[in-house]
C-alpha cells in the first residue's frame, strides 16, 4: 500500500480524535485518525444529547443491518436530549465475549465514527484502538472495517495478534483474539471470538449478500527497534509500517527499559536504552513515522532526514477547533500557553494500566490534588480494568483506580492503588460526556498532552484566539505560511 501522507493526525481519546477532527484532516490528503476508545459509550452519551446535528442518524442510515439501528436507537436516543443535571444511562460494560447489545453497540458505533470522517472525500482515515483495551477489539474492527477504514493504527502493547484478526475479518472467517489474563497458567486460553457470519445470521434484515471488507493497512504504535522487529517477524499477519513515538508523547507512555526511577519531581527517569535506534528501524524495509515533539516544519523535514516517510502530531490537533475536548478547556490551555504556564507531569502513578500517563496541570480537573482528593471513587465504565484468572479458574476484573476496599477484595494490592486516577470517566468529561452522580455532581475532566503543548500558540493566527486543523497543516507543509512567524513564540 502506498504512504501518500507525511503527517498522521494522532488517534487521540477518549473522543478527543473524533470524525470531525480526522475528515478535517483527511480532506486534506494527511492521515485523519479516529480514535476507537471507549467508542460505544460515546455513541450511547450522544444519542442520549438528542444527536446534535443529526450526524449519528445520517451514517446509521448507511448501516448495513437497519434492525440492529433500531435497537440501538430505542435503547439510548433522547429527544430533544437529557435534561441538565440528569445522568447518562449506562451502557454494558465490557468484559471477555460480551452480550449482544453491547457488540451491537460498539459496531455501529465504529462505523459511524469512520462513516462520517470519511464523508465526501477521498482522503485515507484511520482508527487508533489500544492493546490495553481488548475486549472491544474485535467490534470496533468489524464495525470500522464496514466503514471501509482504510488504516488500523495500535500502541499501549504487543499487538502482534491485530494482524491475523484484519485478515480474518476481510475474508468474512472467525476472528479469535488472545486476552491478557493475569495470572493465567500455561494450560489456560482466554481468548475473544467475532464471527462475522453469525453476526448476520442475527440480523435477517442485513444486506444479501454480506458486504465485501478491504483489509486496512495496519500501523504499530512502537517505542523501540526490538518491540518493531519483533511484530514485523512474528505477528500473525502483515505489519505495514510503524509509528515510533517518544516519551514527549501525550496520553500513555512507554515506562522506561529498566529499574523505574524518578527523578526529584516525580516523573520516570528516561535514559539512553530508550533511545530508539532509527537506523534498525529503517533496517526492517517498512515506512515508518516519527511521533512525539513533531510538529514544525524543521522536525518533519529532520524526520524525512532520518528515513521516516513523515510525522505524527497529536497535542497541536488535540486543541483546534475540530477536536472533542471542550471549548472551556481548550481556551483555558491555549490561554496558559501563551502565558508561558503550560505545564505537563508524566504521572507513573494516575494511570490504571501502570503505563506512564502524561497529565496536563490544570485546576479543578483531576491533575488538582484537592479535586482528586474528592472525588467518589467508582468504576462504572471499565475500560481500563485488568482481567485476572480467580481461584476457581474463572476470570475476574478489577481496576486499581475503582474503590480500594473493593479492589483488595478482589486481590489487588492496596499499594497500587495510591495515586490512581478514574481516566475513563475524567477522559469522558474531558469531551463534555461526562456523567452526572445522583447528586448531581459531575466528573472532573482530566487533560493528557504532549510537553510541545507549551508551543500551541505559534498555529494562533494574528489576532484569533483558536486555531484550526488547517492552520496546524498550513504551518507544518508549507514553510512559506503567513503563520510563521506571526504568532511564533
Amino acid at each position: 500500500m502506498a504512504f501518500n501522507f507525511q503527517i498522521i493526525q494522532g488517534g487521540m481519546g477518549v473522543g478527543v480524535s473524533n470524525w470531525v477532527l480526522a475528515r478535517a484532516v483527511a480532506q486534506r490528503g494527511q492521515l485523519g485518525v479516529v480514535s476507537g476508545t471507549g467508542i460505544a459509550t460515546i455513541l450511547a452519551r450522544r444519542l442520549q444529547q438528542g444527536d446534535i446535528g443529526g450526524h449519528m442518524a445520517r451514517a446509521a442510515a448507511a448501516f448495513p443491518a437497519q434492525a440492529l439501528v433500531r435497537r440501538v436507537w430505542n435503547c439510548y436516543y433522547v429527544a430533544g436530549g437529557l435534561a441538565p443535571g440528569m445522568s447518562f444511562k449506562s451502557n454494558p460494560v465490557p468484559t471477555i465475549n460480551f452480550g449482544r447489545p453491547l457488540l451491537e453497540l460498539t459496531i455501529l458505533a465504529a462505523f459511524i465514527e469512520v462513516f462520517l470522517a470519511k464523508e465526501g472525500h477521498s482522503g485515507p482515515v484511520g482508527i487508533n484502538l489500544l492493546e490495553k483495551v481488548q475486549t472491544t477489539t474485535l467490534p470496533s474492527l468489524f464495525g470500522a472495517m464496514l466503514a471501509n477504514v482504510n488504516y488500523v493504527l495500535m500502541g499501549a502493547g504487543i499487538p502482534r495478534f491485530i494482524p491475523g484478526v484484519l485478515d480474518a475479518l476481510a475474508r468474512g472467517h472467525t476472528a479469535d483474539l488472545r486476552v491478557d489474563v493475569q495470572n493465567a497458567t500455561a494450560e489456560d486460553d482466554y481468548s475473544s471470538r467475532f464471527d462475522p457470519a453469525a453476526f448476520w445470521a442475527d440480523n435477517p434484515d442485513s444486506a444479501v449478500p454480506p458486504p465485501a471488507l478491504q483489509r486496512p493497512a495496519f500501523l504499530a504504535i512502537v517505542s523501540s527497534a526490538t518491540l518493531a522487529l519483533t511484530l514485523a517477524r512474528k505477528s500473525t499477519g502483515r505489519v505495514d509500517g510503524f509509528i515510533v513515538e517518544g516519551p514527549v508523547a501525550g496520553g500513555h507512555n512507554a515506562p522506561p527499559r529498566g529499574p523505574l526511577q524518578l527523578s526529584s519531581g516525580g516523573e520516570p527517569i528516561y535514559g539512553q536504552r530508550d533511545i530508539v535506534d532509527l537506523q534498525k528501524i529503517a533496517e526492517i524495509g517498512l515506512p515508518f513515522y516519527l511521533a512525539g515533539g513533531f510538529s514544525t516544519p524543521d522536525q518533519l523535514s529532520a524526520a524525512r532526514q532520518l528515513g521516516a516517510a513523515g510525522i505524527q502530531v497529536g497535542t497541536a490537533f488535540a486543541f483546534c477547533r475540530e477536536s472533542g475536548i471542550r471549548n472551556d478547556l481548550k481556551n483555558q490551555v491555549l490561554q496558559s500557553a501563551l502565558a508561558g504556564r503550560a505545564v505537563v507531569f508524566t504521572d507513573p502513578l494516575a494511570s490504571p494500566t501502570g503505563f506512564p500517563f502524561k497529565v496536563l496541570q490544570l485546576p479543578q480537573s483531576l491533575s488538582s490534588a484537592d479535586t482528586y482528593v474528592h472525588r467518589t471513587r467508582r468504576c462504572d465504565l471499565g475500560y481500563l480494568r485488568e482481567i485476572y484468572r480467580r481461584h476457581d479458574g474463572l476470570v475476574g476484573y478489577r481496576c486499581a483506580a475503582e474503590p480500594v476496599d473493593m479492589y483488595v477484595n478482589k486481590g489487588g494490592l492496596q499499594s497500587r492503588t495510591i495515586g490512581r486516577k478514574c481516566l475513563c470517566n475524567a477522559l469522558f468529561a474531558t469531551v463534555g460526556l461526562g456523567q452526572t452522580d445522583a447528586a448531581g455532581v459531575g466528573e472532573p475532566p482530566i487533560v493528557t498532552a504532549g510537553d510541545d503543548v507549551a508551543q500551541i500558540s505559534r498555529y494562533l493566527r494574528p489576532g484569533s484566539t483558536s486555531y484550526s486543523a488547517d492552520d496546524v497543516l498550513d504551518f507544518i507543509l508549507a514553510p512559506s505560511s503567513p503563520l510563521i512567524g506571526a504568532a511564533q513564540k
